[in-house]
């Protein structure tokens, strides 16, 4: 698939280059929130999530032949990140400034859960397993303890907020899954089989819609907040229960099909992936965010892989196609954010936080294409 050879050939020649060289600070250590369509960073406070969101960028550079300093921007990657935003607690605080300094000491599951997965990869590619799994089976067990549900799942956030939110679930997932691979604790795999049946049994309607936001007790919210339906989640959800084969493999698979059809079907407008549905599956958000069409993309490539069936590589060019509408910048390696309901791409800076979502779609395609040769 050429498709694939342009990605790549793209972040190694230019994405990875420009990061390394514009996406971290040489003076206060650390990546930034967001490069400009010059190519220069920007100064903005930095959320936790943005930091081991790009470690994992970093660390999967491996895989593509980048022959930059890999482990040396993830080893500092992961020491910032721990120095400056890991609480006394062991939870991690959701923003600093770019000298480090705490402006947000809350600390919030959708944070804690990208900890975790950046520490199984920084395990992998700096060969630290003995180093790193004892940091991350001290985090889950903070967690259990301070932010664990008398249900299923988890608190949002630690000032304890009534609400319950799909998403942080969904990364926890990612993050067990990932640790599952490369570490020893068997511990991983049985919370990403809670999440898992959670997610079956909660998260996903009746019609096949997978909700975003729930009162205490697992319920849809009331209000608008408890219709929305995102299309991307439809898509990051149906690719990570497609892993998720250890029991009820034919139901979960059947589910993450369905979210597929749902997303393609309802949440795709003009080729690309849109914001967000109503649980009716009419549109609510018709702006198009840059990381949906990464989740399609890697949802349609698993699903290929799995099925054997081409309508999925059907499904996973056209994605690609949205895809590329967004990475003609003035400087190769960034992208834009936003195409708007009438086709135009807003100009913009480019987030550091979409990183993650880009590696991860060109990991899975590479993956599914290799299989084909």
């Amino acid at each position: 698939m050429l498709q694939r050879d342009q990605l790549v050939a793209w972040l190694n020649n230019h994405a990875y280059p420009v990061w390394s060289l514009q996406g971290i600070d040489a003076a206060n250590g650390g990546f930034v929130e967001l490069l400009d369509q010059h190519g220069t960073g920007m100064v903005k406070p930095r959320r936790a999530r943005v930091q081991p969101r790009q470690i994992y960028s970093f660390a999967m550079a491996k895989q593509f032949g980048w022959r930059g300093d890999i482990n040396g921007i993830v080893r500092r990657g992961v020491d910032y990140f721990t120095k400056n935003y890991r609480r006394e607690d062991g939870l991690y605080r959701t923003l600093c400034d770019t000298e480090g300094r705490p402006l947000d000491d809350r600390a919030f599951l959708y944070d804690q859960a990208f900890a975790l997965l950046s520490l199984a990869h920084a395990s992998s590619v700096l060969n630290a397993r003995a180093e790193f799994e004892p940091q991350a089976l001290a985090l889950r067990e903070v967690m259990e303890q301070q932010l664990r549900t008398q249900e299923k799942g988890f608190i949002s956030s630690d000032f304890h907020s009534e609400t319950r939110e799909s998403n942080p679930h969904m990364h926890l997932l990612e993050a067990c899954l990932a640790w599952s691979r490369v570490g020893t604790d068997s511990g991983w795999t049985a919370l990403a089989e809670d999440l898992t049946d959670l997610a079956m049994n909660k998260f996903i309607q009746p019609n096949g819609a997978l909700k975003e936001f729930f009162t205490d007790d697992w319920q849809p919210a009331s209000g608008i907040s408890g219709r929305i339906v995102e299309p991307g989640h439809q898509f990051e959800w149906a690719w990570l229960l497609l892993q998720c084969n250890r029991k009820d493999a034919q139901r979960r698979r059947a589910a993450a099909l369905k979210l597929i059809s749902i997303g393609e079907t309802h949440g795709v407008r003009n080729g690309v992936a849109i914001n967000a549905l109503l649980d009716d599956f009419s549109v609510h958000d018709a702006s198009a965010r840059f990381w949906p069409q990464t989740e399609r993309i890697k949802a349609a490539v698993l699903a290929a892989q799995i099925t054997g069936n081409e309508q999925y590589w059907t499904t996973a060019n056209n994605a690609v196609e949205g895809l590329m509408r967004y990475l003609n910048t003035p400087v190769k390696g960034l992208w834009l954010d936003v195409i708007t309901p009438d086709g135009k791409l807003i100009d913009a800076p480019s987030p550091a936080s979409s990183f993650y979502h880009l590696v991860a779609a060109i990991a899975q395609l590479d993956e599914g294409v290799k299989t084909l040769r």
